[in-house]
């Protein structure tokens, strides 16, 4: 029997407990060879906690824990180095007491471990840097420090730039002594969600090496087809019988459920680790990454950034975007893509333009059941009673029933609902709900959609047909389908063999919801 190490964050305890794991030691070693300041950057729920676990584990000697795991044929010394192993993922009350206690608690641990004497009255950077110098002096070897998840008390009040000038100037405190120390320092990793350039670490630090999306690590967190196939094969089999499927079925799947991340222009995709690991172990289909919760700190930007949820999927991006400073980004789009909401889907290197996207069905309809409270309406029941009718229309190919269903829906919003993206009288207001909706669907949704000549409102598509849909804000249906001709937003999909059928739409700013439809095929 397999078992899966659901949230196990330690290294160690995986390799004793005899929990599958995943070889990810051949990365360890070349990260560290000659690697000394690196930065990553991963979603959240993608390994990097149990990554930093395994360079602890590694520096700290501890070879009878890699037995018959790559690394134990690359390596040929292992030194046993002094580790300082901190995490700032539990610094999210968005207060710097309660950042500067979090730090100082595991600082006085480092003292503890090393018999150093306690400094329990100094200031953060200077208690650092004699710990580190200490350390090395008692032991005559080089320190390797270790810290995860970095930007979590930054993430808390992200939003709020009154707050978030003294966190970052208390994380500065603590990081600025690292470049200073590069003769005591043996290694420093470094991981988050995000880059603050004004910290020290990346202003200071003109060694960090960032390997985030540099090809070679793209599979450093995160499952890889080929790693599926060779390490899964009993839970593959299992999903299966529980869901009267074939492996095959199961593989399809799995990858439109978990996979498609892409942390590099060039490399294969990877499945959500946590999910993965997750499915296997409940047997189940089940939207996991989002059952731990969406980052408040992501909500609160979309507000601050009237983020346009309608044009985020299919969005493009320059190279330097993904660099930009977290602090005094312009756009949204490099949170979503280091939060794992949006991920690399193709390059074009003539304009040297990325062009991002949703990478599964997980994220998309996950982040559509998150953000109906913002977009649609705070009744969750209503709205979950509502989309299961709606589903079983479309199933039936019964567009009518579906929006007949969809104008009840709305005119029961309160006016002050939903009013997340723009004002609720507003044409890109109406679009976001019902993008919004037919995504809680689980069915293929796109929305603003460009074509040779414009961009479609909202293309669905399901398995019999595929519907190009136009909305037009207090004008006629007929409008709305002389557009799509017009326009000729059904040509591309005239060769794809399902039906084709081009909806008009009219919303009243009045009556806050669908008043006339035409569907013609």
């Amino acid at each position: 029997m397999v078992y899966y190490p659901i949230g196990i964050q330690t290294f160690e305890k995986i390799r004793k407990g005899g929990f599958l794991y995943v070889d990810k030691t051949k990365y360890v070693y070349d990260v560290c060879h000659p690697g000394q300041f690196v930065f990553l950057s991963r979603p959240r729920r993608f390994g990097k906690s149990l990554l930093t676990s395994t360079f602890d584990a590694y520096f700290s000697g501890r070879k009878e824990l890699f037995k018959g795991l790559a690394i134990e044929k690359l390596e040929t010394e292992w030194k046993h180095y002094p580790v300082l192993h901190f995490s700032l993922a539990s610094a999210k009350r968005g207060t710097v007491e309660d950042l500067d206690s979090l730090i100082q608690y595991q600082l006085g641990s480092a003292e503890e471990e090393y018999g150093i004497e306690n400094r329990d009255g100094l200031n953060i950077t200077i208690r650092f840097r004699r710990l580190v110098e200490d350390i090395y002096r008692k032991t005559g070897m080089q320190v390797v420090v270790l810290i995860d998840e970095y930007d979590a008390p930054l993430l808390t009040v992200l939003h709020d730039s009154e707050r978030l000038e003294p966190m970052r100037t208390e994380l500065q405190s603590f990081y600025s002594p690292l470049k200073d120390l590069d003769p005591y320092l043996r290694f420093v990793f470094i991981t988050g969600i995000s880059k603050f350039s004004q910290l020290s670490i990346f202003s200071q630090l003109n060694n960090l090496n960032n390997i985030s999306m540099l090809p070679q690590y793209a599979g450093i967190c995160g499952i890889t087809e080929q790693e599926l196939k060779d390490n899964f094969q009993e839970g593959i089999t299992e999903l299966g019988k529980a869901n009267n499927m074939t492996n095959d079925d199961v593989l399809a799947k799995l990858k439109l459920k978990y996979d498609g991340y892409r942390f590099s222009r060039n490399a294969e995709g990877v499945y959500n680790p946590f999910s993965l690991l997750s499915a296997m172990n409940n047997r189940d289909f089940n939207n996991y990454w989002f059952s731990t919760g969406t980052p408040t700190f992501l909500v609160n930007m979309m507000k601050k950034f009237h983020a346009d949820l309608t044009q985020i999927d299919g969005s493009e991006a320059a190279p330097e975007e993904f660099d930009a400073p977290t602090e005094d980004m312009q756009s949204i789009l490099p949170l979503f893509y280091q939060s794992g909401y949006l991920t690399i889907k193709a390059y074009d290197p003539v304009v040297n333009l990325y062009r991002l996207g949703y990478p599964n069905e997980e994220v998309k309809v996950g982040l559509m059941r998150t953000l109906v409270p913002y977009y649609v309406t705070k009744n969750v029941n209503l709205t979950n009673n509502t989309a299961a009718k709606m589903y079983l229309a479309l199933r039936k190919d019964d567009m009518d029933e579906c929006l007949t269903l969809a104008r009840a829906f709305f005119a029961g919003i309160p006016y002050q609902e939903g009013t997340l993206q723009d004002a609720p009288t507003s044409e890109g207001h109406f679009t976001a709900m019902l993008y919004v909706m037919f995504s809680f669907l689980s069915q293929y949704v796109y929305s603003q959609v460009r074509t040779a000549k414009g961009r479609m409102d909202i293309l669905m598509k399901t398995d019999t047909t595929i519907y190009v849909m136009e909305l037009k804000l207090d004008g006629t249906v007929e409008e709305a389908l002389r557009q799509i001709d017009d326009k000729g937003y059904a040509i591309p999909y005239e060769a794809d063999g399902r039906r084709i059928v081009k909806v008009g739409i009219r919303f009243s700013s009045e009556d806050r919801t669908i008043t006339a439809w035409k569907i013609e095929d």
